[in-house]
């Protein structure tokens, strides 16, 4: 287990992490909205932008989701202890690693 101090240091990186992405998936809510597929308002290759934008901002809010969901699980393993080691082998996660993406659930031989 970690140190209370980490720990607690820990939980407000995580915490202001999923914040700041809650925040982003809620301000682009609208712009995955289906596209109006009137052609006396825009032409084709318009429509067509426009349905690839949307593409393009429904994959964003899915990957926002999946990291809000991963931010999660990291502090519910902060929680029970085991936040720090590789869920699949239980090994410590290098410092390092947990640096850059503090909700990594893997350790570096684990990593898909």
């Amino acid at each position: 287990m970690i140190e209370s101090v980490t720990e607690e240091k820990t939980r407000k990186i995580l915490l202001a992490k999923k914040q700041e992405v809650s925040d982003l998936l809620n301000n682009s809510a609208d712009d995955s909205a289906p596209v109006e597929l009137d052609q006396t308002q825009q032409g084709r290759l318009s429509r067509m932008d426009a349905l690839q934008q949307q593409a393009m901002a429904a994959e964003t809010q899915r990957r926002r989701q999946r990291e809000v969901y991963l931010l999660d699980a990291a502090l519910k393993r902060l929680d029970e202890g085991e936040y720090g080691y590789c869920v699949n082998c239980g090994e410590a996660i290098e410092p390092q690693r947990l640096a850059l993406d503090p909700a990594t659930p893997f350790c570096i031989s684990h990593a898909v």
